[in-house]
């Protein structure tokens, strides 16, 4: 199990010092196969708990348990902090182009120092390295990660992700980036919070995560990479799931769901909920008390493509104006806060539940040597369950999961929504279903708003804040800005540039968890995949559209009828809803269409593209929808 630096590491390209660092290591291990990485994440004895912790300051401190179960192994942190992803724990370490925070600007000093003891510190420890494909194995970038021994869990985490390789199959390669993973640092010089570092040149992207919650580092530090190679060679990696949806009528839709965290990816990718009775549940008005449910007989059935990071790379492109997708990884980090007890998603539980191969659990509360279970969340300190629970699960052990590229019919972008009566207005106004011109497809995916109780990740004071009063917060370009090491204007205008190239395309907005005084949860969302598949690749013609209320919503259709059932029009058009009404409606808008002007102004810059320019001079002049579609044409 042992190896040295001669051994497959010799074939590596790598800086003298990082070398270095791997020969002072006492002992190095190159796992062979990943039941062996598995068996390293269990300890030095196997189990059946073993405490991940480190020496600061002389004081052993505990990062994490790791809990043998019968399907896997249940990682556990004792800080409620370290379950979620710090939105602001990302630091620029390198002098390329960026928008984020430059390491010396917050810390007052240069990163090399830093760095320096962090490779001194890992040739101390005990080291687990393997190899990875930055995009997954199909398209991916040579690549490593190096992270001490007692921490293998982390190690196997990434490789579910990318997919397991070896040495040998990559053969010598450069890495076009390297992970490294120094866990006590974030006590000793970050003040216990999470910091990931980006150090980029154009030939490398070093990420060094100083914690151990692997969400933005060996999750979406690898997301970072692929956007700044992408940002190099001119195409991006979106943040996006997608989905074959096969009508009962054997009609095949590709529809790819955009977002901000907790914007609906994962869900997109679901079946729809159903009652005990089979009914489904659309929404409840909140103010009544009043369930409103509808009757399907059968639906759709479901070939998930991608679901979180997916790939647009050139190489699959056919160029015929339909966007071809592909996914960037070869397992996928579920979040399951939505299962909350048995039979909830009964194909998903058995895949977790008697999996192919064992399995790996964030913040699931695993019993020794017991079966972990997907609905049993850990509680977190105030005794209410953490509302960000994982399952590391590879793509295929998905049902009916897709393989191949596939070209996308429709793009549909979800918002977190929340509750707007006439008594508390809010900009939870967005009907069940937007169509809207490229255009405006794009300045909502430069501003990505994302809503209230977010379960993916923890939130600034600030940010607190702004929700609690009825604000917004954009997590920006494409929803995938918090993980981009660039600029904003680069990002908007290679995403303008992908949106008018691939003009047989439909755009469509969907809310979940509000529409006006409803709670819907994803059932709006479910419903509008069922509806535009069964309109075949989503062609509505235009005189099956009005234009909303609000201009920033594009159109929306005049009825939707399911299985002969139409939708209740007032959740079409939340401002005829009787608690909600034309004023709260009104106000709502007021406070979308003003975050959306301030939240531009900032890509008004001589380097954004001239039509990126034209299209947000639209928005700052309250234009309608006809200008839009006029910049744009919308494709029916």
């Amino acid at each position: 199990m042992s190896a040295t630096v001669t051994g497959p590491l010799a074939d590596v390209s790598l800086a003298p010092e990082v070398r270095a660092a791997l020969e002072a290591s006492p002992r190095l291990v190159i796992p062979a196969t990943r039941e062996e990485l598995y068996q390293l994440a269990l300890g030095p004895d196997g189990g059946p708990v073993f405490t991940v912790e480190y020496d600061v300051n002389g004081t052993m401190v505990p990062e994490a348990t790791v809990t043998r179960c019968r399907n896997g192994v249940a990682v556990n942190y004792p800080e409620d902090y370290m379950r979620r992803r710090d939105p602001d724990c990302m630091r620029i370490a390198d002098d390329l182009p960026t928008d984020k925070p430059r390491y010396r600007d917050v810390f007052g000093k240069e990163f090399d120092p830093t760095r320096t003891e962090t490779l001194e510190w890992l040739g101390t420890q005990e080291l687990v390295v393997v190899p990875f494909k930055a995009g997954g194995p199909h398209f991916g970038y040579p690549s490593l990660a190096i992270v001490p021994l007692n921490s293998a869990f982390f190690a196997l985490t990434l490789v579910d992700l990318q997919g397991w390789v070896t040495f040998d199959e990559i053969g010598a390669f450069t890495p076009r980036s390297i992970l490294y993973v120094a866990p006590p640092f974030r006590h000793t010089h970050f003040d216990s919070r999470q910091v990931v570092v980006h150090n980029r040149s154009e030939v490398l992207h070093e990420v060094w995560a100083y914690n151990l919650y692997p969400g933005p580092s060996a999750k979406k530090g690898v997301f970072s990479v692929l956007l700044d190679i992408g940002e190099h060679e001119g195409w991006l990696t979106a943040h996006a799931s997608s989905v074959r949806v096969t009508t009962p009528y054997e009609n095949e839709t590709v529809i790819m769901h955009e977002g901000a965290s907790g914007g609906g990816k994962s869900e997109m990718c679901q079946e729809i909920r159903r009652e005990d009775d089979g009914r489904i549940l659309v929404g409840t008005n909140v103010v009544r008390d009043e369930p409103y449910h509808i009757t399907l007989g059968e639906t759709s059935s479901l070939a998930p493509v991608t679901d979180d990071m997916t790939l647009c790379h050139p190489s699959i492109q056919k160029g015929n104006g339909r966007l071809s997708v592909a996914d960037a990884e070869a397992g996928w980090f579920v979040r399951v806060d939505n299962l909350t007890s048995y039979g909830e998603d009964p194909a998903f539980e058995r895949a977790v539940i008697e999996p192919q191969e064992p399995l790996l659990f964030l913040s699931i509360d695993g019993m020794a040597d017991a079966t972990a279970l997907p609905w049993e969340h850990t509680l977190d300190s105030n005794g209410k369950r953490c509302p960000n629970p994982r399952v590391v699960i590879p793509r295929t052990f998905v049902k009916n999961v897709i393989c191949e590229p596939k070209e996308v019919d429709v793009r549909t972008f979800g918002v977190r929504m929340p509750l707007c009566t006439r008594e508390a207005p809010t900009y939870g106004v967005m009907g069940m279903m937007h169509i809207v011109p490229p255009s405006l497809a794009w300045v909502w995916r430069l501003i990505a708003p994302r809503g209230d109780k977010n379960p993916s990740i923890g939130e600034s004071k600030d940010v607190k804040k702004a929700l609690k009063h009825g604000g917004m917060v954009a997590e920006g370009v494409g929803s995938y800005w918090p993980f981009s090491t660039g600029t904003k204007v680069a990002a908007a205008n290679l995403l303008l540039r992908q949106i008018v190239e691939n003009d047989r395309t439909r755009y469509v907005l969907t809310p979940n968890q509000h529409i006006g005084a409803y709670k819907v949860g994803f059932s709006a969302e479910w419903l509008a995949r069922e509806y535009l598949a069964r309109r075949g690749g989503g062609r509505i013609l235009p005189e099956q559209l009005t234009p909303a209320r609000c201009s920033l919503f594009g159109y929306r259709p005049k009825e939707i009828k399911l299985d002969g059932q139409q939708i209740r029009p007032t959740l079409l058009q939340p401002e005829y809803q009787s608690q909600v009404g034309l004023e709260a409606y009104d106000a709502g808008a007021r406070i979308l269409t003003d975050f959306f002007k301030s939240e531009l102004e900032q890509f008004l810059t001589d380097d954004l593209d001239p039509l990126g320019r034209k299209i947000i001079e639209v928005v700052l002049r309250d234009g309608s929808v006809a200008d839009y579609e006029e910049l744009t044409p919308l494709y029916v």
